[in-house]
């Protein structure tokens, strides 16, 4: 049994600056908990390109309106704003100088910006091209630092531990849905311990692990937003899920992102024939069009053509040493996998790589259940809108951490933090359960969902995939549910009952919204105003 005043489910960037922002008061005790061994290992570790910075001709007002013309008319003008006016500032007080994380400079010292898809600026500040590294690298030593900040490895949880759902007290003596803290699975000791707080924050991630191609890590299966579904949370915009439209297309590198910095340095997309393509699709902007316009035309120019995949070519547009030093850690893998790229184009495909939508939040990140909070790619902020803006999920991680934070801190301040005793709230209860999970069972439905949303509730949908997704996904979820509750907990069967939970969200979401718009692409659905399609 444990309890903390605030319990953070979740190490990545968002996580992170919630937890050090909080830390600053000497009195407050934080528990972080992290499913991974390595608190380091989290969706922001592998960001590559960037995260959004503020260069001497941009300005917040230019940075809110290409987030907003991203977004394909669905973004939040007011997440546009606050994203825009707070991040930069924040990422010079939270990530330079609290984490001091080095961003590249120029030969006088000066940030070196780059620039990517539908920016209208060179504005995005990196680290070679292993930005998200450097930054955790950077978050956890300072955590480390913080002697009121509890960092716990091989925790999954299991659900929200939510009044009066767990209570044992009568139905009559609660108004709303309240959140006390979360059940956890100890990965070593194979245990559920109860975690109480005062405030909870989901900080879990994305759910790209739901799709057969991702560039996600295996923790990405949408966990944080099954267990807030289950708790009764709002959740807005679940169709909207963003392909990256290159990704490492080689057998045994599958899924490794290959950065849109590479397009911003001048990388074109050329077919199997050496043709380049984007022109077609997107006149104004080319290879740099937004994820959504770029990702369907490689996939059309794939199933028109019968490709297996397009090709990336940086070698004939930056100077070999120039490439090694920009993109290291690219230029590493690729080379692992057989192909130098200072000579060769990369073989890409798109591949599932962020979640627009999540648990509905408000400007503080706020969900509507009392006492907990999303933040990151789990939360739908409205910033995001149909379509991400490239490089922006890292600073709306870092802005929502510290806006969280705040918010939290106020409410402590204030007494406004809910309290409860160990023994109102049941303990995880095995008994009876003889079976232990089955991996084969386990990796084969994990495979069916996967492969049930690439197909059908991928980068292009119709009402017919969709219908035919969603009996298929019911049935499983019964089947998986079945299994849940007559099987010992495991790690993995955790994950996939939330990951058949999600994709159940996504599938019905993108069949109850019948209009193209962004990465949500309905082959037949009407063009309408706001609509990009191929």
């Amino acid at each position: 049994m444990n309890r903390t005043d605030v319990l953070i489910i979740g190490c990545g960037i968002a996580g992170a600056t919630a937890a050090l922002r909080l830390a600053r008061n000497p009195e407050r005790h934080i528990t972080v908990v992290t499913r991974a061994r390595d608190p380091h290992e989290s969706n922001t570790r592998y960001a590559q390109g960037g995260i959004v910075g503020r260069g001497n001709d941009d300005a917040p007002a230019i940075l809110a309106n290409d987030i907003i013309a991203a977004g394909a008319g669905v973004t939040s003008p007011e997440a546009a704003r606050i994203l825009a006016e707070e991040g930069p500032p924040l990422l010079h007080e939270v990530l330079e100088q609290t984490a001091r994380v080095a961003f590249d400079q120029d030969a006088s010292g000066q940030p070196l910006f780059t620039t990517e898809a539908a920016h209208s600026r060179r504005r995005i500040l990196h680290v070679g091209d292993s930005t998200g590294n450097a930054i955790m690298n950077g978050l956890i030593t300072a955590l480390n630092e913080c002697p009121n900040v509890t960092v716990e490895s091989e925790m999954t949880a299991v659900d929200l531990i939510t009044f009066p759902h767990h209570s044992r007290d009568p139905l009559d003596n609660y108004r709303a849905i309240a959140c006390h803290g979360a059940y956890m699975f100890d990965r070593q000791e194979r245990t559920v311990h109860r975690y109480l707080a005062g405030a909870t924050v989901l900080a879990t991630g994305g759910l790209g692990r739901i799709y057969r191609n991702t560039t996600n890590p295996p923790g990405a299966r949408g966990d944080g937003l099954a267990m807030a579904n289950r708790a009764g949370a709002r959740i807005a915009n679940a169709e909207y899920v963003q392909f990256h439209p290159t990704a490492l297309a080689v057998p045994g590198a599958e899924g490794f992102l290959i950065s849109e910095a590479v397009r911003g340095e001048g990388g074109i997309l050329i077919t199997p024939e050496g043709k380049p393509f984007m022109a077609d699709y997107a006149p104004e902007w080319k290879d740099l069009a937004p994820r959504d316009v770029a990702a369907r035309a490689i996939h059309h120019e794939m199933e028109r053509n019968g490709y297996s995949y397009v090709l990336l070519d940086i070698a004939s547009r930056m100077s070999a040493e120039a490439i090694r030093e920009r993109f290291p850690n690219i230029y590493e893998q690729c080379h692992k996998a057989g192909i130098d790229i200072t000579r060769d184009p990369i073989p890409v495909v798109p591949a599932a790589h962020y979640f627009c939508g999540g648990v509905l939040v408000d400007e503080w990140g706020w969900s509507n259940i009392e006492s907990l909070y999303a933040i990151g790619e789990i939360s739908c902020t409205g910033v995001h809108g149909a379509n991400r803006l490239a490089s922006t999920s890292l600073l709306e991680g870092l802005v929502w951490g510290n806006r969280a934070a705040t918010r939290i801190e106020e409410s402590l301040n204030q007494g406004d933090a809910l309290r409860t005793e160990f023994d109102n709230v049941p303990s995880w209860d095995e008994s009876g359960l003889v079976a232990d999970a089955d991996p084969a069972l386990i990796q084969g439905d994990m495979q069916t969902i996967q492969n049930i949303m690439w197909h059908y509730v991928g980068l292009v949908r119709s009402a017919e995939r969709l219908s035919r997704a969603i009996r298929e996904l019911r049935h499983l979820w019964n089947e998986i549910e079945t299994f849940y509750r007559t099987t010992k907990l495991d790690d993995g069967l955790i994950g996939l009952r939330n990951a058949v939970e999600v994709a159940l969200i996504v599938a019905q979401a993108a069949r109850h919204n019948r209009q193209s718009r962004g990465c949500h692409y309905r082959q037949d659905s009407a063009v309408s105003e706001g609509d990009r399609l191929i």
